[in-house]
């Protein structure tokens, strides 16, 4: 049992059956998800019928226009593989273009930031080669909630709450649907947004207008999205409107849909490393690899022997996150178009020389590894104070109010079958605080573009066709060669680390995976954030308040800037395993919104 407690008590019952899992950041996705897998759908089918209802009742949080890595195993391939709906920068995107305009950071709202719409062809590719159902029955609930109305919550309506002065002054169209009648939808209201379910119900209706199998139609839907209105609609509203963004200037979009057409999501194997009996799978394109080495570092530290709310256990884990993060900032960037030297990264030579530097004392420096030529280390932009998020302009991490307080900038879901299928996946980007609403469509353009930088040389500057080094990283591992466990969470630069210390809490705390979510958590703010402005806060610790007084003193004897946040307030994670036939979840409480449902 934990160290915490030998007898624990849990917010909620970690889900066990037989039957199939669905765990989600938001309740009604995993009713959604659940209630497919009742119909006779797969895993896969459960995962699209999902997202799209995430895209309807997180609008906050994810978006039709956003991106998505999505990690599967899937029984009759027998393998794991991810699926890329991080769509690359468009041919428009250049640091010519940028500096032209007076840029130095790409800007965290408006057009400009707007990389190539992923998720909606990843999500099609899923249900065509591993789902079993129609694109109509996995579309129609999330229609159903566009139209008829879903129960506002809480964040959401604090989120537009933030921006309500930038709908009003220079985004009419985001006014006109997310302040109905000139004013902020109070929380609980049955919030519509026809304008997605007339999109979506057209996607439908062309896409079985041209008749065929269930193939045939999903094929014809990928078409009419990059191809046809919606493509035609984005292409417009990019060319013809120019928007405020934090910059202070308006700017138009660079996305054309010749770019969209000319895209596709792609099918990849994962980055895994071995840890132990563990496997763990990522998006090799992603910060995914930084979870991998905060392993490759941890390993062989005794972690078995510590207390996982104890001062020993935090700052082994935050030093180690920061050499990983150090090591993210300077050799990270799209795979495909520059070389990474992730084998090195995650080599027992390269990781014994950088365990060194991990002493009794927190470390205020940023310290990337050095591998012959390769990466670049960008001057650190230092934020003063408390970092901010979602901003008057809707710029900043995409959270609202104080970091900590509010959890995450996206969503994530996990679903296991009977079968033993498994999917894990993080849906982000399309925020509505982040990018103004297309009128035609009702949807949000990502601005995952802001992730890249302007400086020719780094692995990770813009470029056309390039992919940004997104934050989103969901998780998948096996255990003994075994598919067991996908988990994930929204939230940024704190994804890798908030999935690291639950990996960690339920491999050497034997936790079990409700456990696991609800223990006291924390996040460094050490290195740069992935969004606008870029900033970093050496040494600072945030920590919720039921860690235990001790171990906060503790930590600050040796150096860390400990602020400490409420005491619900780090992350969202959900969680799934299968062991044999056994199938369990968790969920987070915190938020008041993630839920699991199994039997």
């Amino acid at each position: 049992m934990s160290k915490i407690n030998p007898n624990p008590f849990t917010t909620r019952p970690e889900i066990d059956g037989t039957f199939g899992v669905v765990t989600s950041t938001h309740w009604i996705a995993t009713a959604v998800g659940m209630a497919v897998l009742e119909k006779g759908g797969n895993a896969f089918d459960a995962a699209v019928a999902t997202a799209f209802t995430l895209q309807v009742v997180e609008p906050h949080l994810n978006g039709p226009g956003g991106d998505v890595p999505i990690i599967v195993h899937d029984v009759k391939r027998g393998r794991t593989e991810v699926i890329c709906g991080q769509g690359p920068a468009p041919a428009g995107a250049t640091v010519a273009h940028f500096r032209k305009l007076g840029l130095d950071l790409i800007p965290g709202t408006g057009l400009l930031a707007t990389c190539i719409p992923g998720m909606f062809d990843a999500w099609m590719l899923l249900l065509r080669d591993y789902g079993t159902m129609t694109l109509s029955e996995v579309l129609t609930p999330a229609i159903g909630y566009a139209s008829g109305g879903h129960p506002l919550v809480e964040r959401a309506n604090a989120t537009i709450t933030t921006v309500a002065d930038l709908f009003r002054d220079h985004w009419p169209t985001s006014a006109a649907v997310y302040l109905p009648n000139g004013e902020v939808p109070a929380t609980g209201t049955l919030f519509t947004n026809k304008a997605i379910a007339d999109t979506y119900s057209r996607v439908l209706k062309e896409a079985e207008s041209a008749g065929g199998n269930r193939e045939a139609q999903i094929e014809r839907a990928r078409k009419v999205w990059s191809q046809g209105f919606v493509a035609e609609a984005i292409d417009r509203f990019c060319r013809t409107q120019s928007l405020m963004d934090v910059s202070g200037t308006p700017h138009g979009g660079v996305l054309t849909g010749d770019d969209m057409a000319k895209w596709q999501a792609t099918v990849d194997a994962p980055l895994t490393y071995d840890y132990g009996d563990y496997t763990v799978c990522k998006a090799a394109w992603s910060q995914g690899p930084v979870l991998l080495q905060q392993l490759a570092l941890l390993k062989g530290m005794g972690l078995d022997a510590l207390d996982m709310v104890g001062p020993d256990f935090i700052h082994l884990q935050v030093e180690a996150s920061k050499l990983a993060f150090a090591d993210r900032e300077k050799f990270y960037g799209d795979p495909d178009v520059v070389e990474v030297p992730m084998a090195t990264l995650l080599s027992d030579a390269y990781n014994k020389e950088r365990r060194k530097l991990i002493s009794e004392a927190a470390s205020l420096e940023l310290r990337p590894g050095s591998v012959g030529d390769f990466g670049t280390v960008m001057k650190l932009r230092r934020e003063e104070g408390q970092r901010s998020a979602v901003g008057a302009l809707g710029a900043g991490e995409p959270t609202v109010g104080r970091l900590g307080e509010v959890n995450g900038d996206t969503v994530h879901f996990d679903i296991i079958d009977q079968a033993g299928n498994m999917v894990s996946s993080t849906p982000s980007g399309g925020w509505l605080q982040s990018s103004p609403v297309i009128p035609e469509l009702g949807i949000c353009l990502g601005t995952r573009a802001q992730q890249f930088w302007l400086e020719e040389g780094h692995p990770n500057s813009l470029a056309p066709g390039k992919r940004p080094r997104t934050s989103l990283s969901p998780t998948m591992a096996l255990r003994n060669g075994e598919p067991y466990l996908a988990w994930g969470s929204p939230g940024g630069d704190q994804q890798d680390q908030w999935t690291t210390l639950f990996f960690l809490r339920h491999v050497h705390g034997k936790m079990n995976m409700q456990e696991a979510i609800d223990a006291p958590a924390w996040h460094s703010e050490h290195f740069p954030i992935s969004f606008w402005p870029r900033t970093a806060r050496p040494g600072v610790l945030v920590i919720e308040s039921r860690v235990p007084k001790p171990t906060i003193a503790e930590l600050e004897r040796r150096g860390h800037i400990v602020e400490v946040g409420p005491a619900w307030s780090e992350g969202r994670l959900t969680a799934a395993s299968r062991d044999g036939r056994r199938r369990r979840a968790a969920a987070n409480p915190r938020g008041m919104q993630g839920y699991a449902a199994g039997r």
